[in-house]
């Protein structure tokens, strides 16, 4: 059975058990297949795939390192068994120092964040918080992929100039 050129048993026969070994979860290697399988169907090539399944090994390649990225941004919590047992969440608290350097830190970031042009703090919002590419806000923004790309660095630099005047 072939789909857009692709041999669907060799996919989920051969293919989805190589993104299993790579992610760790069947799950997630079900989901990198689908999001590559529909990725290759959206493909804007006027001409046909010479070589369908290496191009999908390539596209399971991409989707691979976007989900990684993607889950970068996020941090993972404690187990559900962590919380229920009594006197864990002492534990788990942070200390009041902490907390005060944490607010300050969040404090000064803010500062920064708020002095900056706003097409700056737009670029670097869409960037880091929204997770879009220098390509999509370039192209959102009507701006350049360079210009994107130096708003995020020059945005980057001052925050952690700040960073280093608080430490």
């Amino acid at each position: 059975m072939t789909w857009h050129g692709v041999d669907l048993r060799w996919a989920y026969a051969d293919l989805l058990g190589g993104i299993q070994r790579r992610t760790g979860c069947v799950h997630r290697a079900g989901d990198v297949l689908h999001d590559s399988l529909i990725r290759l169907a959206l493909a804007t090539t006027r001409e046909p795939i010479a070589r369908p399944h290496a191009y999908l090994r390539t596209v399971v390649g991409t989707v691979l390192t976007d989900h990684y990225r993607d889950d970068a941004r996020w941090a993972p919590l404690p187990d559900y068994e962590d919380w229920t047992g009594e006197g864990n969440f002492a534990a788990l608290a942070p200390s009041a120092e902490r907390v005060a350097q944490l607010r300050a830190c969040l404090s000064a970031a803010q500062r920064v964040f708020d002095r900056l042009p706003a097409k700056r703090r737009e670029v670097f919002w869409l960037f880091r918080i929204d997770g879009l590419s220098c390509r999509a806000i370039a192209e959102r923004l009507g701006l350049s992929i360079r210009t994107v790309e130096n708003h995020v660095m020059r945005t980057m630099v001052d925050l952690r100039d700040a960073e280093e005047l608080m430490i």
